[in-house]
Order: structure tokens, then C-alpha cells, then sequence
């Protein structure tokens, strides 16, 4: 059996039935399944027949025979992926999964066989037995028929060489991207995708024929050549049989696979079966990562101010600082760092690590900014749209994450201010709670339309919210008001929209668990770090199975109890050293210097921890294996983070236990993420698949979840009744999709995925005064615009929606 890691493993066959239950005539089909090496139960795995898909711990045959015959009598065996990828010719002999492995001129199908028995297909019109394995019964009419060529010259022969040279590469290039333009079929699973190869993802109708097209070579695998849309270029690499897609004729094509064994974007993707093996794009779009720490994935943004008074500590200072510094360019160095930071190569890259989504975390401010407020506007989805692009020409999904609310989810620097939390808290934790749904309500709507939902799979609603501030209640009441909204966009059941993440608000997962019944399509989300707590000197090798130990259980219970349960956020550090990783200038934990009002007592040097120019392979090979220690244990998760830059005033990476790239430079991150499949020994394991109504299926989708909004209350702010609050009698600051040079008039949608919401959006009442939005405690503003004013106000006429 080849070792997983075999390139040649991975190609992409169909399955094919093994059961004399779906061929009880056919006692071939009743052979037993090759056990997957990756698998805990590699030694002991049984077949429990499940209609004709590869039974759970079975690996992909190596050679599929003609599976359709007995299914559709006097049809054909489709060849590579032929639920996605056919010949055209129906009636060919080259529609099989080998080519000329029957006579040309035998009757159809009949003459086809892969068992070397001459008597397999005795009786059948047409039939004659298979050709003994070094021998052609169409090679020997070949040469009785025809006499044997006359001896050719040299310069005939190096003619004829170079001819078949020519013909060869020509069909190098050809067949790869024949398979990849054909048009496929969709499936059941898929019916709903409105895409596939060489369809477009709006409308499901291909391209019209005859439009002018710049690049011909539209995809490719391993080796191939890809052009980027400024014109650069730069070879793909992708041993596990992944290819990209791009056609500038077809933008919303759907047909890239990350790797073999993960689905297509125009397939399902099966959540509890399906692993997430994902990686955040942390400090690209949001410029911080998403624990109470920060800067230290981009030092080089901040280092240039942090002697300006104030440093620059946070996206809202970082801001100011730069609108101040117009010798610098201004604001607009955020854009630099849009265009460099993450580029097309990184998607190209991540898809070679064997990973399959990416979690892109987006400020408020990619929609609008409002008074007072300094953060760059709207630019950011601008490179979101780009990375909606990338994804989908590498086959990858998308997780987005919206980091950042008005007011502050947590008073963290990542929620773009440090400071104090006035998101359901505080006089103003009501009204901007209201923004934020109308946030949470544009984004849905946007990536509800069928030109981004296959790729925009999952939307986190909010970025670790404080619970253990404002109390579960409220939370609650607005996850319950999210989750009305976002159903409105996009509708209920499997394939309409996106997947909810919800953040576990740094409560118990079992508190979660039901809280919005038989909801439609939700997960919880964890960040399970252990660098924030106790420090401690010992090894990396001491730490190789904590997470087994500390994790794998919970997330199992709660795969079963709550439905898709996935860490948004992990990473390999067990110590918090790393260059301002709790903040800027706050020191560490680990050293004995952070300033968070607690004594820490010095464990140590952070350099033995952060200079990985000295790593030892025994410590690189103990960082590898609590890597795979995590990945088992957490089955569906999302590194944090893909990139680490560098420090200006150093050079060099100064945390480099968070940066997923360089851990794979420098081997500590293992290349192919299936290694970890079976670290944890498989105890208490979630047994898939997830209940049909936790992925869309028979009993999801409530009218309305349960649990009222507003909250009755406000911690720090009292009765919502008496707090301020905005109306919805504003425009809606709809987002707009990307435009290509190449097809102007390609479908982008108009960003409104459900013409029937037509509700307004929130904006103060002219006639009331209100706190900033970011005060903090105050007393409230007078006069008072709280829940009993707003109802003396006339609503606004409803107007559709754009």
C-alpha cells in the first residue's frame, strides 16, 4: 500500500460499489475495502456498506472498472470524476476509465472488461475475452493487415520524433484543461450550487461561445504555470492533486479543487465528515490578530509610531497616526499594506499546505465609518472581494469573521479600539448593538447571492464577544436576532447561505447547546490557547499530548450535543513570548514584565522561545507533534496565523510559534494536515455525521429563533427602554461586488440576496442627542431617545431594498 504522503495515491477516481447489496447479481462487488492507512482503526476497520460511496475507512481504489453497467444498461463508464468531468462523445471507446483497453471494434460496453476471466462477459453480444496482460489482439490485426514499413531515413525518423514531440506536449497541455472546461453534470448534492465547472456560479449557464479570452490556459495542477491579474507569474505547487481555475470569460466558475479529497466548490462540502483544515488571515484586513493581542503579526505598521503621544496601540490610533503623517502618504498606507501583506500566492500556497478554508477577519469599517471615527473606509472590502476571487480559483472556502463591532465587543486592541466595552453594555451598548445587526445584516445579504455563496461558506458573526461582562442574556438575545437576519437573507435549509459561527463568548460549550432548537446550519466557535495562562520552563516535548488530554473530549461531546463545533483560533505557542503579543510595550507573562495590574514571577528568557534561527530538531519535532496533537483533537479549526511579519528594527519573525507559513518553512508544521488524523488514539470519539437538521436537512430552520431582542436590560446601562437607540430611517450602504475588464457584464449581483427585506437601516433620531459611541460609563444624554421616545416617532416609509 503506498504511503499516504504518495502523490500517486491521490488520484481522483470515482468510487465504486463493493456491496452484493447494490449489485446483489454481481458477487465481484462483494470485495472487501482497502483500509485508510490514515485512520486510527487502520488494523481493525470494518465495511458497513453505505449505497455506493467509499465506506468509512476504506481508501479509494486504485482502478475503477465500469460501475455504470449494471446501473444503466447499454450506457457508458464515464471516465476522471465523472460526476464532474466527461468525454462529449457518449459513443466513444476512449469514454472509458483507460484508454484502448478494448477492441475498437467490439460491440458497445459489451466489449469493455477489467477482469481477465474470458468468461466474464460470455452470452453478450459483441463480446471477446481480455487481451492477456503483453499482448494486443489489436496489435496483431494491425500488423497481419498491414505490411511492414519500409526502412525510413534518418532525417525521416528525427522528423517523425519531433512531430510526436510536438503532438505530445500539445496533449500535456490540452487534456488537463479539457477536463477542467467540460461541463459537468450537477449532482443531486449539488443541484442547489447554481455552479460548476464551466458554469457560472450566478447563473449556471456557461459562457457564451466565441468571447474573447486573453489567457487560454484557464487551469492547471502541479507544475503549471499561473499568471496573476497584475501579470506576474509564479509556478503552482500542489503534490495532493489539487488544480486551480480562472477564466476571465466565466469569473464565477466554480470548478477548483484544493486537494483530491476535498470537494470542489461546486460540490458539497459535508460538515461532521468533511474536516475543516483551515488558516486565519490574521493583520491583513483587521491589523491584529484576535486574542488580546495584536500587533504583533504587522510590528512594522506600528514600530514607525510608537513614540507619538499617543503610540500607536490600536487600528483606531494606528489610524490617526497615519492620517497625521501625509509626508508618509497618509491613511493610505493601510492600502499598502492591503495590497502586500496576503497576496494571490498565499491562496496558491495554502492549498499546497493541504488546507481547505481560510477565516478573514473584517472590520466594521470595510461598510462605513461615522463621525469621529478614524479607520480607513471602505477600502478593505475592495481586497476582500480580491480574496473571494483567490479563493475561489484555488478551490478554497472561506470563514468570515467580523472582528471588529462600534463600540467594542471586548475592549480589546483587535476590536479596533483598546478600552473600554460599549457593545451591549453601558448607554450606549443598545444603540450599538442596533448598528452592529445592521452589519451583520448587509454582509449576509452580500454573500447570500449564488455568485459568492459557494465560496463564502461560513460567517462568524462576532469575534470573541465577553460574556462574562455583559452577561449570557444578552448575548444570547442578539445570536437569536443574527440568526433571524441572516435566515431572512439568505432562507433555510442546505445551500442557501451561509453556515452561523457563533462565538462561545468564553462560556461553557454545554451552556450553548440548544439554545436556538433544531437551528438551520449553525457551529460554535472556541479559541482554545493555553499560551495566556501559567507559564512554565519545561520542554516543548512535555507538552506533545496536552491538547489530546485538555481538548479532544469537549469537542467531541459538544460535536454531538450542539452540532459543528470548530476552533477559529489555535496556535503552537505554549508560552505568551513573542513580540508584543499581549500588547504593545505590555511586556510578557513568561518574563515577569506584563503590565496587567497582577505579579508574575519570572520563569525566564522569552529568546528560547522566539529565536527559531536556534531551534533543535528535538524541538522542532515537538512542536510538529503537538501541531498534530491539536489538529486531532480539534477536527475542525483554523490556525492563527497563515503569515507572521517582520519586525522593522529586528528583521526577523519574533513569534514564530503563530506563523503556520514558517513553521512549514522550517518543519515544524507537518506538510500534509491528514498525519494527524488518529494522534489522540480516537477515545470518545464523535461519530459522524451530524444530525440532519444541524447541516439543513429534515427539521432545521426555525421562522424565528426563540429568544427576544432586545434584552430586557443593559449591564452597566439598565433597561433598554431607557437607553439611547437609533430608527431605521437610513439608506442602506449596500456592498458591491468586483468588475472584470475582460467581461463587464458578467453578473456580480447587486448585493442584496433577498429583495424582500426591505427594512431600513439604523441612524440616530435628528431630534435626540446621544453619547459617543465609544464613551464608556457616563451618565445618558438628555433629552433621552430610548425605547419609549422611539415609539412616539413616526416610522419611515419602507422603500425596497437596493
Amino acid at each position: 500500500m503506498s504511503h499516504q504522503n504518495d502523490p500517486t495515491r491521490n488520484v481522483p477516481y470515482d468510487p465504486l460499489p463493493l456491496t452484493t447489496e447494490d449489485h446483489p447479481s454481481h458477487a465481484l462487488y462483494n470485495a472487501p475495502p482497502s483500509p485508510d492507512p490514515n485512520l486510527a482503526s487502520f488494523a481493525s476497520s470494518q465495511y458497513n456498506a453505505s449505497g455506493s460511496s467509499i465506506p468509512t475507512g476504506a481508501a479509494q481504489p486504485r482502478f475503477m472498472g465500469q460501475a455504470a453497467l449494471y446501473d444503466s444498461p447499454g450506457g457508458n463508464r464515464d471516465s476522471y470524476a465523472s460526476s464532474q468531468h466527461t468525454y462529449p462523445n457518449q459513443g466513444s471507446e476512449y469514454s472509458s476509465s483507460v484508454y484502448a483497453l478494448n477492441d475498437a471494434h467490439a460491440a458497445p460496453l459489451a466489449a469493455y472488461r477489467d477482469d481477465p476471466r474470458d468468461n466474464y462477459f460470455a452470452g453478450e453480444p459483441g463480446s471477446l475475452p481480455m487481451t492477456p496482460v503483453g499482448q494486443s489482439r489489436y496489435l496483431e490485426e494491425k500488423r497481419t493487415t498491414y505490411a511492414a514499413p519500409r526502412a525510413k531515413s534518418r532525417r525521416l525518423v528525427m522528423i517523425a520524433g519531433i512531430v510526436a514531440a510536438i503532438i505530445l506536449l500539445l496533449l500535456a497541455v490540452i487534456i488537463p484543461v479539457y477536463f477542467a472546461i467540460v461541463k459537468p453534470k450537477l449532482s443531486k448534492d449539488t443541484s442547489s450550487s447554481n455552479s460548476s465547472p464551466g458554469s457560472s456560479g450566478s447563473s449556471g449557464k456557461p459562457s457564451q461561445p466565441g468571447s474573447p479570452t486573453k489567457n487560454a490556459i484557464v487551469t492547471g495542477g502541479d507544475g503549471s504555470k499561473v499568471t496573476t491579474e497584475n501579470g506576474t507569474t509564479f509556478i503552482y505547487s500542489n503534490t495532493f492533486g489539487g488544480y486551480w481555475y480562472w477564466d476571465e470569460n466565466d469569473p464565477f466558475n466554480n470548478g477548483a479543487r484544493a486537494q483530491s479529497w476535498n470537494p470542489a466548490l461546486n460540490e458539497t462540502f459535508k460538515y461532521g465528515i468533511d474536516k475543516i483544515r483551515g488558516v486565519n488571515l490574521g493583520g491583513w484586513l483587521n491589523t491584529e490578530p484576535s486574542h488580546p493581542s495584536f500587533q504583533f503579526i504587522s510590528p512594522a505598521l506600528f514600530e514607525q509610531y510608537l513614540t507619538q503621544n499617543p503610540p500607536a496601540v490600536d487600528e483606531w490610533t494606528l489610524s490617526e497616526a497615519m492620517r497625521a503623517d501625509t509626508a508618509n502618504g497618509g491613511i493610505n498606507q493601510l492600502e499598502t499594506h492591503y495590497e502586500t501583506f496576503i497576496t494571490e500566492e498565499d491562496f496558491a500556497q495554502i492549498a499546497a499546505a493541504g488546507l481547505n478554508f481560510v477565516r478573514i477577519p473584517l472590520g466594521y469599517w470595510a461598510i462605513e465609518t461615522r463621525a469621529g471615527e478614524p479607520f480607513l473606509a471602505n477600502v478593505s472590502w475592495k481586497y476582500f472581494l480580491k480574496a473571494i476571487q483567490w479563493a475561489r480559483k484555488y478551490g478554497i472556502r472561506i470563514n468570515l469573521d467580523l472582528h471588529s463591532l462600534p463600540g467594542s465587543q471586548n475592549g480589546w486592541n483587535h476590536s479596533g479600539r483598546l478600552g473600554t466595552i460599549n457593545f451591549l453594555q453601558g448607554p450606549m451598548g443598545y444603540a450599538n448593538a442596533q448598528r452592529s445587526l445592521d452589519y451583520i445584516r448587509i454582509l449576509a445579504e452580500f454573500i447570500s447571492q449564488p455568485e459568492y455563496s459557494n465560496v463564502v461558506a461560513i460567517f462568524g458573526i462576532v469575534n470573541e464577544p465577553r460574556a462574562n461582562v455583559f452577561g449570557y442574556d444578552a448575548l444570547s438575545s442578539f445570536y437569536s436576532e443574527a440568526y433571524n437576519i441572516i435566515r431572512t437573507a439568505s432562507g433555510i435549509g442546505e445551500g442557501n447561505g451561509p453556515f452561523i459561527s457563533f462565538h462561545d463568548g468564553f462560556l461553557a460549550r454545554s451552556q450553548w447547546v440548544n439554545f436556538i432548537p433544531n437551528g438551520d446550519r449553525m457551529a460554535l466557535d472556541t479559541h482554545p490557547y493555553i499560551c495566556f495562562n501559567g507559564q512554565s520552563d519545561a520542554a516543548m516535548s512535555t507538552y506533545v499530548t496536552t491538547p489530546c488530554t485538555t481538548w479532544a473530549s469537549a469537542v467531541n461531546d459538544s460535536m454531538t450535543a450542539f452540532g459543528l463545533t470548530t476552533a477559529g483560533e489555535w496556535s503552537n505557542a505554549v508560552t505568551d513570548c513573542g513580540l508584543w503579543l499581549n500588547g504593545v510595550n505590555l511586556g510578557t507573562r513568561y518574563e515577569g514584565t506584563f503590565q496587567d495590574g497582577s505579579t508574575w514571577p519570572k520563569i525566564g528568557s522569552c529568546d528560547t522561545w522566539t529565536n527559531y534561527k536556534a531551534y533543535t530538531d528535538d524541538t522542532k519535532t515537538a512542536m510538529r507533534q503537538f501541531a498534530l496533537a491539536t489538529m486531532d483533537a480539534l477536527q475542525d479549526y483554523f490556525f492563527w496565523t497563515w503569515k507572521i511579519g517582520a519586525s522593522s528594527q529586528s528583521g526577523d519573525i519574533e513569534s514564530p510559534a503563530w506563523s503556520y507559513q514558517l513553521g512549514l518553512q522550517q518543519g515544524w508544521m507537518p506538510t500534509d494536515p491528514r498525519d494527524a488524523i488518529g494522534v489522540c488514539g480516537g477515545a470518545d470519539p464523535f461519530v459522524p455525521p451530524l444530525q440532519s437538521w444541524q447541516t439543513g436537512g429534515a427539521g432545521a430552520g426555525n421562522a424565528a429563533a426563540p429568544i427576544a431582542w432586545p434584552p430586557a436590560s443593559i449591564t452597566s446601562g439598565g433597561a433598554v427602554t431607557l437607553l439611547p437607540s437609533y430608527t431605521q430611517a437610513g439608506p442602506i450602504p449596500t456592498l458591491s461586488g468586483p468588475s472584470f475588464a475582460a467581461t463587464p457584464s458578467a453578473n456580480a449581483g447587486n448585493g442584496w440576496a433577498n429583495a424582500a427585506d426591505t427594512a431600513l437601516m439604523y441612524v440616530p433620531i435628528p431630534t435626540c442627542s446621544y453619547l459617543d459611541p465609544w464613551v464608556g460609563d457616563a451618565s445618558p444624554p438628555s433629552p433621552l431617545c430610548g425605547g419609549a421616545a422611539r415609539r412616539d416617532i413616526d416610522e419611515p416609509a419602507i422603500t425596497p431594498a437596493p
